[in-house]
C-alpha cells in the first residue's frame, strides 16, 4: 500500500484538528439550548404516553426533533471521523430515526405496525432510546459522577417507566395500573427493591419491569454506600463520637491485656504441675 506525501498527511492533519476545533465550537455555542430542548423533550414524551399530545405540542415536539436531527447531521458533516462518530453515537440517530417512522405514516412499513403487539413494541423502543437520551442530557449538565447524576438519572427513569408502563397496562380488561399515579407508585416500589403485587400483563410492560428492576439492582448497592459513607462522615466530625471510639479501643485493649495476662498465668501453672 502507497504511503501518503508528507505534505498531504500533513493537511489532513490539519483538517482534522480545523474540523475538531469547530465542532467543540459548535457544542459550546448550543450546550445550553440543547439541554433545554432535551428535558422538554422529555417532559412531552411522558405527556403523549400517558394523555396524548393535542396538535400544538406535537408541533412543538417534532420542531425539537427537527432541531436534534439537524444537530446531530451537522455534528456528523463536522465530525473528523465519521465512522467513527457514528459508531459511537449508534444510539442516538437510532432515536432520532423513531420519531419519524410516527411522523411520516404513509411508509409501508408503519402500516405492517399498527396491531397491538407492533404499536407497543415501537413504543417501547422509544421508551427505551428516550431514556438513554435523558441520560446523555443529565450527563452534559452535571456530569456522570457523583449522587447528584445517579439521583437524576433514577428520577428520570421513574418518571419515563411509569409513563411506559400504563401506556402499555392501562388497556387490559382486570388491569389495576388505572391512572399514571398508580404507575408511578408501582415503579417507585420497583425502583426501591421492594416490590408490589402486581405484575404486568403484556410482553412489552414485562420487558419494561425487567429492565427497571435491573436498573434498581444496580444502583441499589451504590446507593447504600454512598449513604453509609455520609452517616460515618457525619460521625467522624462529632466530638463525642471520637470520644466515644477512644473509650471502646481503651476498653477493648485493656480487655486484651487481662486475657493476656490470664493466658500467662495458665501457662506457668501448666508448667509448674
Amino acid at each position: 500500500m502507497r504511503s501518503k506525501p508528507p505534505l498531504e498527511s500533513y493537511t489532513e492533519r490539519l483538517c482534522q484538528q480545523e474540523r475538531s476545533e469547530v465542532l467543540q465550537q459548535w457544542d459550546n455555542w448550543l450546550e445550553t439550548p440543547m439541554l433545554v430542548l432535551g428535558f422538554a423533550w422529555l417532559g412531552l414524551f411522558i405527556v403523549e404516553l400517558v394523555w396524548g399530545l393535542n396538535p400544538l405540542l406535537e408541533a412543538i415536539a417534532t420542531v425539537i426533533w427537527l432541531a436534534f436531527l439537524i444537530d446531530f447531521g451537522i455534528k456528523f458533516l463536522l465530525a473528523p471521523h465519521r465512522m467513527s462518530y457514528l459508531r459511537h453515537n449508534w444510539l442516538t440517530a437510532f432515536s432520532l430515526l423513531i420519531p419519524a417512522l410516527r411522523i411520516f405514516r404513509i411508509v409501508p412499513l408503519i402500516q405492517s405496525l399498527q396491531s397491538a403487539h407492533g404499536v407497543r413494541g415501537l413504543k417501547l423502543l422509544r421508551v427505551m432510546t428516550r431514556t438513554n437520551k435523558g441520560m446523555r442530557v443529565l450527563a452534559a449538565s452535571i456530569g456522570r459522577r457523583g449522587f447528584g447524576y445517579v439521583a437524576g438519572l433514577t428520577v428520570i427513569v421513574t418518571l419515563i417507566g411509569a409513563a411506559g408502563i400504563y401506556a402499555f397496562e392501562r388497556e387490559l380488561p382486570n388491569g389495576t395500573i388505572i391512572n399514571y399515579g398508580t404507575a408511578l407508585w408501582w415503579t417507585a416500589m420497583v425502583m426501591t427493591t421492594i416490590g408490589s403485587d402486581y405484575f404486568p400483563k403484556t410482553a412489552e410492560g414485562r420487558i419494561l419491569c425487567f429492565f427497571l428492576a435491573l436498573y434498581a439492582f444496580a444502583i441499589s448497592g451504590y446507593v447504600t454506600a454512598t449513604l453509609a459513607t455520609l452517616f460515618v462522615g457525619q460521625d467522624t466530625e462529632n466530638n463525642q463520637a471520637e470520644l466515644a471510639r477512644a473509650k471502646s479501643l481503651q476498653a477493648l485493649q485493656a480487655e486484651i491485656t487481662a486475657l493476656r495476662t490470664e493466658i500467662q498465668a495458665l501457662v506457668r501453672r501448666d508448667l509448674d504441675q
